[in-house]
């Protein structure tokens, strides 16, 4: 990626897939309105995009600190489970994650420590 932009064939590299796979899936997006694609030209994310890119990512900085914090997870295994969980948990249950990791670190740090 450079400078917010990024192209068929370094996604497809990146990925380990075929560069018409990527371009399906770019048309995709496209049409969904999260990102500006046309063929041969650089791709850049929408503002929609962009919105749903920050929201995953603050997800997976929240779940992984939630693993780290809460859990005593190493944090290899804390953000590898992260990507995993960061599309597909709930709002309510990453709300509540953090609402829990924010309780622990502020009361209960140490207490929880000393149980692993």
């Amino acid at each position: 990626m450079k400078n917010g932009q990024a192209k068929v064939t370094a996604i497809a590299d990146a990925l380990g897939v075929k560069k018409a796979s990527v371009t399906g899936a770019l048309n995709i997006l496209s049409d969904k309105g999260l990102i500006e694609y046309s063929p041969y030209s650089p791709i850049k994310l929408s503002a929609a995009g962009e919105k749903i890119a920050k929201d995953i990512l603050k997800k997976h900085e929240n779940i992984a600190e939630f693993f780290m914090e809460v859990l005593s997870i190493n944090d290899l295994e804390a953000c590898e489970t992260a990507c995993k969980m960061e599309h597909i948990v709930s709002d309510k249950l990453f709300k509540n994650m953090v609402k829990l990791t924010k309780y622990v670190k502020t009361n209960l740090k140490n207490e929880i420590k000393n149980l692993y």
